[in-house]
């Protein structure tokens, strides 16, 4: 099991300003991280990261192969690049800090440049890759402080998701919850990625009658943020004690009946009962 490593920063509320503006205003035109540093100086990554994300609502990244097979352009390399590397970030087979290099990649990946400067570009919108100024990439540090915020942020997003989709919901809705619940109960844990696709798939549709474009996106980023934690930690017998399985049903059983306030209680001590468990996997 990985121990996730502690490391000093300074996130804040600079994190969640950052997050908020890379998700919600996406690569319009020159963009700036943190430092002042210009990420993307190309409109055709707001096209990119509208598409990529809005595909990915129901999956994990690992579900690239879905994705239409489109001419052989600069336009299918990068989305299969991005979504190649975000795959391998949030599973961890990147670690946090690993330098990403172009040369490096172009050759694992068997692609040209200008594709895989792109998609690192997306990744760093998607604070899963961080630029070091003029010096390259790296996968994003994890630290204690920035999980403590992706948390909360969850929370508080999927908190108005969740009301707002329960009361909406139709019969459409119920059913697809329903079936992506039954999926993801007959899917194998041991089965650690196509488990986790499913898993996301159940959290996002409990949420996605909640009629915001835009709250969904930012949904399904703070899952993948949290959930590279999630894998970053790998198995552990104390987070297997917990009977998960059984407060999936019980937010299935309060939404379906439209039990707004039960739902949303059930929800958030069950982010909270794992956001509990990973922080203490955090040195």
């Amino acid at each position: 099991m990985h121990k996730l490593v502690h490391k000093d920063s300074s996130y804040g509320y600079a994190f969640i300003i950052k997050f908020f503006a890379s998700a919600v205003f996406g690569q319009r035109g020159k963009q700036t991280n943190f430092r002042g540093t210009r990420i993307i100086s190309s409109q055709r990554c707001e096209k990119y990261r509208y598409n990529l994300i809005s595909a990915d609502y129901f999956g994990l990244v690992a579900s690239m192969n879905s994705l239409p097979d489109t001419a052989q352009g600069n336009q299918s390399s990068t989305q299969r690049t991005y979504l190649t590397l975000r795959n391998e970030i949030i599973t961890g087979r990147l670690e946090p800090g690993k330098r990403l290099k172009v040369e490096a990649l172009k050759e694992s990946y068997g692609t040209g440049a200008s594709p895989i400067r792109e998609a690192l570009s997306l990744l760093t919108s998607d604070q899963l890759v961080e630029r070091l100024d003029q010096r390259g990439f790296r996968v994003a540090e994890t630290s204690r402080q920035q999980f403590q915020e992706i948390l909360n942020l969850r929370c508080t997003l999927e908190d108005m998701a969740l009301r707002q989709s329960v009361a909406n919901g139709g019969r459409e809705w119920e059913d697809q919850l329903v079936l992506v619940h039954h999926y993801m109960g007959k899917t194998d844990r041991s089965e650690t990625e196509l488990f986790e696709e499913r898993h996301k798939s159940f959290h996002m549709t409990l949420l996605s009658a909640c009629e915001s474009p835009i709250l969904l996106r930012l949904c399904s980023q703070l899952y993948d943020l949290n959930v590279r934690y999630r894998f970053l930690a790998g198995r552990s017998k104390s987070y297997g004690s917990r009977n998960v399985e059984d407060e999936h049903q019980a937010i299935l059983d309060a939404a379906v009946a439209r039990e707004v306030e039960e739902s949303s209680r059930l929800l958030m001590e069950h982010y909270r009962s794992t956001g509990a468990f990973l922080a203490e996997q955090i040195d």
